[in-house]
């Protein structure tokens, strides 16, 4: 798959660039496009994590997409159980206020020190905690724009329930809570469920390991509305997208995803992946 724009209508510090056919967002006074800032941040990755984040390049770039359209330059962003992607990276390179919160204890976060560094190095707040601790705290009262959270929640063992409460209070008027998490209803799991094809992790990955770490509950959309409801939220929705599909490891699966992928955004429920984006008032 080619690289991703961001499609975006440009922001007071940014302009757009056509450079053969294609439109690139830029800051200005800067000369990097996005591609170019992604690719400075991640040029020093170890390879394992190198490879992961141009597989994600266009998820990352859309979910920046996301928080352009929601949170002025110079907000105040977190990521919870955020691990060591680069998305928060790129956002305070464009201007924000970042945070990452993990307790960064899977096995694929043992070789990235340096990267945790990296992100440190321009201005993100790595805070290595667990989110369920109690104490644990995003600061005062209407001092966050936006709080996220992407393919972790479905990890969660604790309910996140007393965490959403904490977060909305946290959020300034007009915040958004935004969770991103597997579906656990999506198309392909709709056909390939019946011929005993679906399950969510391996039995290695949960029998052999001390300590479980795989999807405990995926949700599905009445799931988000419902969180959305019990945090309060002015205003809400739940979309879909397919990033599994281009990820997957056949050109023909990552082809036909393509294809289909517009089409059944009009159904969340069949997508892969669902976002919960929640306003409060």
């Amino acid at each position: 798959m080619g690289r991703a724009l961001v499609a975006l209508q440009p922001r007071s510090n940014q302009q757009t660039k056509t450079i053969r056919g294609k439109t690139y967002l830029v800051l200005v006074g800067c000369t990097m496009t996005m591609d170019a800032n992604y690719d400075d941040l991640i040029k020093d990755f170890p390879p394992a994590l190198k490879r992961i984040s141009e597989v994600n390049r266009q998820r990352i770039f859309w979910q920046v997409s996301i928080v352009e359209q929601n949170v002025k330059p110079g907000g105040r962003v977190v990521d919870l159980g955020a691990g060591a992607v680069p998305f928060m990276g790129l956002c305070q390179k464009l201007g924000y206020k970042t945070t990452i919160v993990d307790d960064f204890g899977d096995d694929t976060y043992v070789e990235v020190a340096s990267v945790l560094q990296t992100y440190r190095d321009i201005g993100v707040d790595v805070r290595n905690e667990d989110m369920f601790a109690p104490g644990f705290s995003l600061g005062a009262p209407g001092s966050v724009d936006l709080v996220t959270t992407h393919d972790s929640m479905e990890h969660w063992h604790n309910s996140p329930k007393g965490l959403f409460k904490h977060i909305w209070q946290t959020l300034t008027p007009g915040g958004v809570l935004w969770i991103g998490v597997p579906n656990a209803v999506n198309l392909r799991k709709r056909i390939t469920v019946p011929f005993g094809v679906g399950s969510w992790s391996q039995m290695r990955d949960w029998y052999e390991q001390e300590t479980f770490r795989g999807h405990v509950r995926e949700p599905v959309v009445a799931d988000l509305h419902y969180i959305a409801k019990d945090v309060g939220a002015r205003r809400h929705e739940v979309i879909g997208r397919n990033w599994l599909g281009y990820r997957h490891p056949s050109s023909f699966v990552r082809a036909i995803t393509s294809v289909i992928d517009a089409p059944m955004r009009v159904f969340p429920g069949l997508c892969s992946d669902l976002y919960l984006i929640a306003h409060k008032g």
